[in-house]
Order: C-alpha cells, then structure tokens, then sequence
C-alpha cells in the first residue's frame, strides 16, 4: 500500500479513469431516466453541462439535481424522424457542453444471423430490407443503447435488452450491459458533434 505522504505522484491513468466511471454513471442516469418512459421511444439527445455551471445560471435546480455529479444530462428537443446519422452531422455543439449522450432503440442479433440478413438484403444489399429482417429475425433481442462521449475523448455505452417473461405470470426483467466501446460508429459521430 503507498503511503499518501510519501511524494509519490499518482498514477497517470487514475483521472482517465475517474472521468470514464463519472461518464459511465451520467449514461446509466441517461438510461435510467428514458426507461421511466416505458420502450419504443425515438431516439433521444442529451447535452451533458457541467452541474456546477448550471446551478450557477439556475441554482433553483438544486432541489432536483445530483450536486456531486460533474455532469448533468440536459434532454434536447426530438431528432428529426430522419437517418439519425444525417441528423447527428448536422449539429454542433457550444463549448458550454461538456459531451453528450444519445439513448436509441436497436435490434441486436447472434453473431450466426449475418447470413440470413445478407440473404434478406439481397444482391442490392438494401438496407431497407435488411432492417426488416432484422427486426423480424426470429433470435432478435430489442435493446436500448445509451453512448455517452465527453470532449476529454471519455466514451461509456449502456445497452439494455428487453426483458421477455418466459411465461404469461413472469414479470419481464431487462438485462443490463455497460462497456466503452459497445458502438464504436455512434460514438465517432457523437464525438464528431464536439469537434470545434
């Protein structure tokens, strides 16, 4: 064990991995509070500001914010019913925020379902077939993806599946799944929001 009063300078990983456990947290809040809301939403944007700055323009949110988070997940107005990669190029974010988080509904499929999809899809490969497929693949999971970046180059995603009750009497119960790197392709273009 160090002796905290030894000089000894902390490891150098210590505030990466503070900035990526309060990123992750401020994702599970994300993914927390659109599942309140039940399944099948539209995709959902949030701008994440630095609490402190907040309650210093409002501090009358003080009574319904989390004080000890350094970010607090604002939700922005609905994404146009667009591609959602075309809507993400076209925003800019001020540098009064910190990152921002994306909470959207996927299909996600074994690693085996490639070729009925690449089958579904055709010669063509067209993706509007492919969606179908996969939506109507009988081995699909429903899940809600939640990635989160910060301008630091910080990355978390939550990923809930659906819950399915094996039998008329069982309660559905989510499952719950949390890595950095869950989508890496939304979490480029969630970061590509920030670039100056």
């Amino acid at each position: 064990m160090d002796n905290p009063d030894s000089g000894a300078e902390p490891a150098a990983h210590d505030g990466t991995n503070i900035a990526t456990a309060n990123l992750a947290t401020v994702a599970r809040e994300v993914d927390e509070f659109v599942a309140a809301a039940g399944w099948d939403q539209p995709p959902q944007l949030f701008a994440l500001v630095p609490t402190a700055d907040l309650l210093a323009k409002q501090p009358e949110l003080a009574d319904r914010l989390d004080v000890d988070s350094p970010l607090t997940p604002v939700a922005q107005e609905s994404l146009p019913e667009s591609d959602l990669g075309d809507s993400l190029a076209k925003i800019a974010w001020p540098e009064t925020v910190e990152g921002c988080a994306l909470a959207h509904e996927i299909v996600v499929l074994p690693p085996g379902a490639e070729s009925d999809l690449e089958e579904a899809a055709g010669e063509s490969g067209d993706a509007e077939r492919l969606q179908r497929a996969a939506a109507n693949h009988p081995e699909r999971t429903e899940a809600r993806l939640v990635a989160a970046v910060s301008r630091d180059g910080t990355r978390a995603c939550v990923m809930r599946l659906r819950g399915t009750g094996d039998n008329a009497e069982s309660e559905p119960v989510d499952e719950v799944i949390e890595h950095p790197d869950l989508a890496p392709n939304l979490l480029d273009a969630l970061a590509a929001t920030l670039e100056p």
